[in-house]
């Protein structure tokens, strides 16, 4: 008997990849809530954007589900879809997002920072877009679901469908590479 009798997700992902629509549904219900997570941690910057980051993930794994490949677990495959969304919003939004925020100029503002504490906060905010940006996807997507979206590194280490000890060794390489990239900020 074939792997995929035995696998419900692996016939729902069959079965969506040749057209069925309520296999769709089923793989959306279960990874709805899981993928809202993935999205909140990847855009914990823009967190009104997560909603849309998770429905737009779908949609694009909706339209792409045919070109899954089972060499990655499902979800694995959704996060980086999520990831990528999400990154893409953040560049997109990234100045509609800073005039939208109220600075040292605004009436009324509660903390009224000073010009050089606000140049210094987004400075570090860039810096830390363009560090987490500038890593490889694997040390990148060890440090979103470790010490973004706080998994413990055995779930990690699944959804990346690799070892524990290959984890901590991305996470390691990833955070010294963070750590040099944001020397200057310390």
């Amino acid at each position: 008997m074939p792997d995929n009798d035995r696998d419900p997700e692996k016939e729902l992902i069959r079965l969506a990849q040749n057209g069925d629509t309520r296999a769709f549904e089923k793989l959306v219900l279960r990874y709805k809530d899981r993928l809202y997570g993935i999205a909140s941690g990847v855009c914990a910057r823009l967190p009104s954007e997560s909603e849309d980051v998770a429905q737009e993930t779908m949609l694009a794994a909706f339209k792409h589900v045919g070109a899954f490949k089972a060499n990655a677990a499902f979800s694995t495959w959704l996060y980086r879809i999520a990831a990528n969304n999400c990154w893409q919003r953040m560049r997109r939004l990234k100045t509609e997002a800073r005039a939208d925020l109220p600075d040292e100029r605004s009436k009324g503002h509660p903390s009224r920072p000073s010009a050089g504490e606000m140049a210094i906060k987004n400075e570090l905010s860039r810096a830390v877009g363009r560090a987490l940006g500038a890593l490889p996807e694997e040390f990148r997507s060890a440090v979103m679901l470790c010490d973004v979206e706080g998994l413990p590194g055995r779930e990690a280490a699944a959804r990346l469908g690799i070892s524990l000890p290959a984890l901590k060794s991305r996470l390691h390489r990833a955070r010294a590479l963070l750590q040099s990239s944001l020397k200057d900020f310390r």
